[in-house]
């Protein structure tokens, strides 16, 4: 019989396991008197690294009854050595096959080990120097994973994450008292503050001021990190401290000092915007930052890596048009570890294989992205053994491409990723500023989409190799040199792009010509030239104004990957649906494998993953395919309950997305996906798809329950395949452009000359023209409504606004349908009306299918089609494109019998008296319970069972966020017998 194994020798054995894979951490094991006031205390196990909390690890057999209460007692205590604070605690269970192994190393290598970690939440003020509270995750059940997810979790939470929220802080409030001297200065030299204002590519606004004081912070907090590292280099007490008569001439020498090092990307803006201030500002400025690092260094950070990141997205300029929102760090460490897992054929082990990838991202703003992919690269080397120090060099010269077109944002990119490790020097960086708006040729550039046209591009040399510059300081910045971004040589293209579209015309964008070109005070005729070179560069690829830059972004990847390169990007959730996305769909479709797009089921900004965007989002994560590769596998589709609130539950989700196994499928029935969970948490589902040709739309995006997508989908096949019930009934659907005529937009309606015929005005009822055009709830409870305006035919424009009228019909499709307050997904005009430009109109040949169209498209059935076919960008209102439209999926009334038919005109007239509550509350409706009723039974002649089912799915339905909107709703349905 093989020998029990202690629990010692199972941590002696795990101890070793991970200091293998951690080289630049000291893991101790079954050590005593390593605990301060508790000698007879020893942990299992205990990790500690410069700059870093220690984390201990309390193990035990499974069942493990006492390993949590023995885990939560070591928390908050201070080890011995250094008199740091234990912030978290691995309570794990090893299991059976462990303590009867003849190697316990090898049977924990090859194990699923189950852990869960205890965090600080909150201290007590000092001197008690206790825990008030902890925080368990997951707060039920356990994690399971190997070694190596064991040895991530320990990166993650051994950064002290309560000091850094506290340096933070003091950074912030440091910036804004340097921000505030650069204000007193520009009332009474506004000339010098608008000289660093050219040099950011900003406007001079107290915002550039704020931008100015972080990136001289920024370089401040990196010279005293790396005082001392290097020969010569003065800390900054000896070069700005209190008692240094001229700081300003002191510190650019200490910068001028470390820039023959390198450390360009962080020291070369800092530098020009420091010179160009007055002594006595000078001298104000960095004493005050002086003092900030001090508080940073007393709050106990020494890594203040993304410090600055974290500020930059509430300093950014022109944020309104360049839509440059700052990707939340779980949402850039959800996609970075999901793009990376796809990356194939790396040897992690290999530094030379590491620094032969290239990556990419065109976009970078604030460079969280590169930034979380370079730790999860770096994390996979040190798990095989390797140490990060060791491909820093190529990380920074060969493997990193970052691109914006703001100097500041490069900036920010430059000392985040250098940061890493910031004792590691290197001769060169691939981060360039790119031209943008009106040259001194008179051309114009478009920033980084420059690239699809060519793989060599003119750049704002200002952060990058010291070597091939010239000139005075003001000059190096405006320098520009020819680059090379080689096409088809990524390996991975991360990106979080621009959102703005060019048909965006409301709000802060009313007064511009070109939305995504309005930015840097663009003239109209700088954003006219900018948007038809737009046009000439991206002719042929995904790129669709109405979909907006994202969408030439992504063009921009697929130029940029190699067969086998992965593509990874956070998009509007539009991407899901329309036809302005249809292009990127399709060539997803054409070239991609491997597909797996992760969405959010909740409201508000629960629904991005971006900090402020106010809209819902996807993470799209693809292989390109290699050149005659077997057919593409399954798509995966991922809905996650809410966004990841810490980078610990994004690590998890994500190895949850990594190894879910054989996922159900759409067509598999209205059974749901399958659960991804974190402990006993459900945090969301799995669904997997079939590649379609043409670009379909994604409709199993933002869903909480995939029966839903499950039963829509079947039944734009004609199958009615409800929750609960046992197999699908056949029924006649088809697409809505194949029966009926869908309306004009109505700017052909009401355009400016000579596009629209008519000038639209207030309603009458003698009215030549009428025109149902607006919303209003209170109006549109009933499925007949009045018309809302009427139109005027322009002089000159008669014959055109003739044509315009023959399109005019009785149904109209609410293709703007905000569930959360209008009750129609169809509004039927007694007096055949014309279409504005929420209510397009539907005609069909024959207009007794008027009744049956308004009757499905009011059901729960058809609400369900609307839903799942449209974008569900906002948190209860979905829009529809007219083309889009013509695919709706809707009972093909042609197939009806004259007595349904004449059934159906029964049915509507029954209705018109009959108040509709709002579709998110068609489960509580006794009305809408009737319809339903009408329209399976006494319509479609099915029974009862069909009927309950109908309104089964009408609770699910409606318990959506993306329908609901986040309203309170009633507990119990509506049927009616």
């Amino acid at each position: 019989m093989t020998p029990r194994q202690t629990e010692p020798n199972a941590n002696n054995a795990l101890g070793v396991i991970l200091q293998g894979m951690m080289t630049t951490f000291d893991v101790r094991w079954e050590n005593t008197r390593i605990i301060e006031g508790h000698p007879g205390m020893h942990p299992d196990i205990l990790i500690r690294a410069p700059g870093r909390s220690p984390v201990v690890i309390e193990a035990e057999y499974e069942p493990a009854r006492e390993v949590e209460a023995e885990a939560a007692e070591r928390l908050g205590l201070f080890v011995a050595q250094d008199g740091r604070r234990i912030e978290a605690v691995i309570a794990l269970r090893y299991p059976n096959a462990v303590e009867y192994a003849g190697d316990p190393g090898a049977a924990i290598a090859a194990a699923r080990l189950s852990y869960c970690v205890f965090t600080v939440a909150q201290y007590t003020a000092p001197p008690d120097r206790q825990v008030k509270r902890a925080a368990r995750f997951p707060e039920t059940g356990w994690l399971d994973g190997s070694p190596s997810d064991i040895s991530n979790l320990i990166r993650l939470v051994s950064v002290p994450q309560l000091a850094v929220d506290e340096a933070t802080d003091a950074l912030e409030r440091g910036i804004e008292r340097a921000a505030g001297k650069l204000n007193e200065m520009d009332a009474q030299r506004p000339g010098i503050t608008a000289a660093i204002a050219r040099l950011l590519g900003m406007d001079n606004v107290p915002q550039t001021h704020r931008m100015a004081g972080a990136i001289i912070a920024n370089a401040m907090v990196f010279h005293e990190r790396i005082a001392g590292m290097h020969h010569g280099i003065k800390s900054l007490k000896l070069v700005c401290g209190p008692d240094i008569a001229n700081p300003q001439s002191e510190t650019l020498s200490a910068w001028a000092e470390i820039l023959k090092i390198n450390y360009w990307p962080i020291f070369a803006i800092g530098r020009d915007i420091l010179q160009q201030l007055p002594s006595q500002y000078a001298a104000r400025i960095l004493k005050l930052l002086e003092y900030t690092v001090g508080e940073l260094k007393a709050a106990g950070i020494d890594n203040a890596h993304d410090l600055t990141g974290r500020v930059f997205q509430r300093l950014i300029s022109d944020r309104k048009y360049l839509a440059t929102f700052y990707t939340l760090p779980s949402s850039a460490d959800l996609l970075a570890r999901l793009a990376v897992a796809k990356l194939d054929g790396v040897d992690w082990s290999s530094a030379e294989a590491i620094g032969s990838l290239r990556i990419g991202d065109f976009a970078c703003g604030t460079g969280a992205l590169l930034s979380a992919v370079y730790e999860q690269i770096a994390a996979r080397h040190e798990n095989a053994g390797g140490t990060a120090a060791a491909i820093h060099p190529a990380m920074m010269e060969e493997v990193l491409y970052g691109c914006d077109v703001m100097p500041s944002a490069i900036h920010i990119t430059g000392s985040t990723l250098s940061g890493a490790q910031p004792n590691v020097p290197f001769n060169y960086s691939r981060l360039y500023t790119m031209p943008y708006g009106r040259q001194e040729d008179r051309s114009v550039k478009i920033g980084s989409l420059e690239l699809l046209q060519s793989s060599a591009a003119w750049v704002l040399f200002n952060t990058n190799d010291p070597a091939l510059r010239t000139g005075s300081a003001g000059e190096e910045t405006a320098a520009q040199v020819i680059v090379e971004v080689p096409d088809e040589e990524f390996d991975l293209v991360i990106m979080n792009p621009p959102f703005t579209r060019s048909t965006t015309h409301e709000s802060a964008y009313s007064d511009t010509t070109n939305a995504p070109f309005a930015a840097f005070n663009a003239s109209e005729s700088d954003q006219k030239d900018m948007g038809k070179r737009m046009l000439n560069i991206a002719r042929g690829t995904c790129y669709h104004g109405n979909a907006g830059l994202s969408s030439a972004f992504a063009a921009l990847a697929h130029r940029k990957l190699k067969p086998g390169g992965v593509m990874a990007l956070v998009l509007p959730l539009s991407a899901a649906a329309g036809l302005s996305w249809q292009s990127f769909r399709q060539m997803l479709a054409d070239d991609y494998a491997d597909l797996t797009v992760v969405s959010i089921a909740s409201n508000g900004r629960n629904m991005s993953f971006s900090s402020d965007t106010g809209m819902a989002e996807c993470l799209v994560i693809a292989r390109k395919a290699h050149p005659n590769a077997p057919p593409a596998s399954p798509s995966q589709f991922i809905s996650l309950r809410n966004r990841p609130q810490a980078i610990v539950r994004s690590a998890a989700i994500s190895e949850r997305i990594i190894d879910i196994d054989n996922p159900r499928d759409i067509e598999d029935g209205p059974y749901g996906g399958t659960d991804l969970t974190v402990g006993n948490d459900i945090t969301g589902a799995a669904l997997t798809t079939r590649r379609t040709a043409g670009g379909e739309n994604w409709g199993n995006v933002r869903l909480l329950d995939y029966s839903l997508a499950q039963t829509a989908f079947a039944l734009s096949r004609s199958k009615l395949w409800l929750p609960a019930e046992p197999a699908a009934l056949d029924i006649n659907v088809v697409p809505l452009g194949e029966i009926a005529r869908v309306g004009l937009h109505h700017r052909d309606i009401t355009g400016p000359s000579p596009r629209g015929p008519f000038n639209k005005t207030t309603p009458s009822p003698s009215s030549t023209y009428p025109a149902l055009w607006n919303h209003a709830a209170s109006k549109e409870k009933r499925m007949i409504c009045e018309p809302d305006s009427q139109l005027q035919a322009r002089q000159g424009m008669e014959s055109k606004a003739g044509a315009v009228w023959q399109t005019r019909s009785r149904t109209h499709l609410n293709a703007e349908f905000t569930f959360g307050s209008q009750a129609l997904g169809v509004a039927f005009t007694e007096r055949e009306s014309i279409g504005g430009r929420v209510w397009p109109n539907i005609k069909f040949d024959n207009n007794q299918f008027d009744y049956p169209f308004t009757l499905w498209a009011n059901s729960t059935l058809g609400l369900v089609s609307i839903w799942w076919l449209a974008s569900r960008q906002q948190s209860s209102k979905i829009s529809l494109s007219l083309r889009s439209a013509e695919t709706l999926p809707i009972l093909d009334f042609r197939a009806l019998t004259d007595d349904q038919l004449a059934a159906a005109e029964t049915i509507f007239n029954e209705f018109r008296q009959l108040d509709l509550k709002p579709a998110y509350l068609a489960d509580a409706d006794p009305n809408r319970a009737l319809l339903d009723q009408r329209v399976i039974r006494d319509l479609l002649g099915l029974d009862q069972n069909t009927y309950r089912a109908v309104r089964r799915l009408a609770a699910k339905w409606c318990a959506e966020p993306s329908v609901h909107g986040g309203k309170p709703r009633p507990e119990t349905a509506e049927y009616a017998e």
